[in-house]
């Protein structure tokens, strides 16, 4: 819910406070907020290649422009045209960005986009031809027209896709592309030109580039294959934590026979199934993975008897749970039959093709080593190497159990690994 809402509901939650008169800058300010915003954010996006927030500043800065020149004065009678085609297409537009990968700043990446966006700036200028207006008739055309059914009912399906495509991926250049279509709406219900709709491009143009800085957060602090914290954020958890607290260092038993016998996509999916039940670890404990096969679970004012239980429900959910494999193993692979053959050795090989192809179930265990941190002056690192000794104590003991720090813990055997 964090990365759903931050930052752009904050964002969104600024421009409703000026919409109220609880804040008041002036049209001048708001005008070089939504232009410094764009620039920012294609300046940001061009830097970390990323092309689709790229294409969706330039969406809005299109749609914000149009919108501003069909609804001056001397064309006031085109508005109603253009917000409905606008808001028809900015939708769409987003949607598609959202669906798209991310592709680079290459030409043959762009062609398409900019040439979809030229043909739709054709149309909207084509059916939003300005006509004079009389001027004792500016006083019903200058009111905002109230957004067709159509419109609302894209802005509605966009959102829908967009919020399925976050929980489906929880990446923050979708919660960006959501949020920024949320302000676009405001902007086009009040008119979609002056000081107010203004103020609402901005926004949906800070909160695309407020998605470039989380998702280079999540690059730096996050774990991409498993979606866990990584490495460096464990180091800063380390920094805020005081006394009492518990380190748990976890490491997937025979994960290298794991890799070569079945490959290393098998164990890619092997390290994100024991990440999802990291993630769920009960007693408060934030889990982040460290290494290659090797996770580590802080446990803040926690001793070891308070998470010994908790840890112990992970070990058991880890051993009893598995995912299916088919195919044969890397190791046993051999090269199929020749099909130039008779009808008899024809039949036996695909009978041994059958048989190859059958699915197995491959599972897998841990062991843990578990140090507590209890006096005002103990170090992370020295609790760290101490719940490292007592890992390597789990392993050498057999696997598939749990170590404390200076004394042993029996081990409860669970269901043997696949692999083991």
């Amino acid at each position: 819910m964090k990365s759903l809402l931050m930052p752009g509901l904050w964002l969104l939650a600024a421009a409703l406070l000026l919409h109220a008169g609880l804040i008041n800058p002036s049209a001048a300010f708001v005008n070089f907020a939504l232009y410094g915003a764009l620039i920012a954010g294609l300046l940001m996006a061009g830097r970390f290649h990323s092309s689709r927030i790229f294409a969706a500043l330039l969406v809005l800065f299109l749609a914000e422009r149009a919108l501003d020149f069909f609804s001056a004065v001397h064309t006031a009678g085109s508005s109603p045209v253009a917000l409905a085609s606008i808001g028809l297409l900015l939708p769409l537009n987003f949607v598609i960005l959202s669906l798209q990968q991310e592709t680079g700043f290459t030409l043959p990446s762009l062609a398409p986009l900019s040439l979809l966006l030229f043909i739709e700036s054709v149309i909207v200028a084509v059916i939003c031809r300005p006509e004079p207006v009389a001027q004792h008739a500016l006083h019903r055309v200058l009111a905002p027209a109230p957004l067709p059914f159509a419109t609302l009912l894209a802005f509605a399906a966009a959102t829908i896709v967009l919020l399925a495509r976050f929980l489906l991926f929880h990446k923050p250049a979708e919660s960006g592309l959501l949020w920024a279509l949320a302000a676009s709406f405001l902007a086009l219900h009040f008119g979609g030109a002056g000081r107010i709709p203004t103020a609402y491009f901005a926004t949906a143009a800070l909160t695309l580039a407020g998605s470039i800085v989380e998702t280079s957060y999540r690059l730096a602090y996050y774990d991409e294959l498993t979606a866990l914290p990584s490495r460096r954020a464990f180091h800063d958890a380390l920094l805020r934590l005081t006394p009492p607290y518990s380190i748990a260092m976890l490491d997937i038993d025979h994960f290298k026979r794991c890799n070569d016998t079945y490959g290393h996509d098998t164990g890619d999916e092997v390290l994100r199934m024991v990440a999802a039940r990291l993630e769920r670890v009960a007693g408060g404990g934030q889990a982040y993975r460290v290494g290659g096969e090797e996770f580590a679970i802080v446990f803040s004012g926690k001793t070891a008897k308070d998470v010994l239980d908790p840890l112990e429900q992970l070990r058991l959910d880890i051993a009893a749970s598995s995912f299916c494999l088919r195919g044969t193993e890397r190791r046993q692979e051999t090269r199929g039959p020749d099909r130039r053959t008779s009808r008899g050795q024809t039949g036996r090989a695909i009978r041994k093709l059958t048989q190859a192809s059958l699915a197995t179930d491959l599972s897998v265990t841990a062991s843990m080593g578990v140090a507590t941190a209890t006096q005002p002056k103990a170090s992370a690192e020295e609790v760290i190497k101490a719940a490292d000794k007592a890992l390597y104590r789990a392993k050498n003991a057999g696997r598939n159990r749990i170590e404390m720090a200076g004394a042993a813990r029996r081990r409860v055997r669970g269901k043997s690994a696949g692999i083991a």
